[in-house]
C-alpha cells in the first residue's frame, strides 16, 4: 500500500537536493579551472591535481549528477531516486579511495585531510539510506 511521504522526509529530500546541487557547482567549477586558476592554488593543491587522472573526474561527474538526479527524483517520490543514489554513494567511494590511491594527497594531507572526505561519504550514504528507508515505507512510487 502506497503512503504519502510526510513533510519531514520531503524537507530531508530538499536537504539532499541543495547538497547534491553544491557538489554539482564544485564539479563544474573543479573541470572548467583554467590553467592560470590552476597555478594559483596553494602548492600541495596543485600537486594533487596534476596527479590526479582523468578518469577520477569523470567519476566525481558520475557521483554528483547521480546525486542531483536522485534527489529529485527522492523529492518527488520516484523509486528510482533509491538505485540513483546507490550509484552516487560507489561513485563518491571510488573517487575519494582513487584520489587517495593515485595521487599523493595522504603525503601532503595526512590524517587532517581524511575529515571532507569522510564527511562526503557519510553524508552520500545517509541519504541513500533514506532513500532506501523511504522505498521500505512505501513512500515512494
Amino acid at each position: 500500500m502506497q503512503s504519502r511521504m510526510p513533510l519531514g522526509a520531503r524537507v530531508v529530500a530538499l536537504t539532499a537536493l541543495l547538497w547534491n546541487l553544491f557538489g554539482l557547482l564544485v564539479f563544474a567549477l573543479q573541470v572548467s579551472m583554467t590553467s592560470e586558476q590552476r597555478a594559483a592554488l596553494p602548492l600541495d593543491q596543485q600537486q594533487i591535481n596534476a596527479a590526479m587522472p582523468l578518469w577520477i573526474y569523470g567519476v566525481f561527474g558520475v557521483a554528483t549528477m547521480a546525486g542531483s538526479a536522485g534527489s529529485v527524483a527522492l523529492l518527488f517520490a520516484r523509486r528510482w531516486a533509491e538505485p540513483m543514489l546507490l550509484l552516487s554513494f560507489v561513485a563518491i567511494v571510488v573517487q575519494m579511495a582513487a584520489s587517495y590511491a593515485l595521487t599523493p594527497v595522504w603525503s601532503l594531507t595526512g590524517v587532517s585531510g581524511l575529515g571532507f572526505p569522510l564527511l562526503l561519504i557519510l553524508v552520500v550514504a545517509a541519504v541513500w539510506l533514506f532513500a532506501r528507508g523511504a522505498a521500505r515505507r512505501g513512500w515512494l512510487r
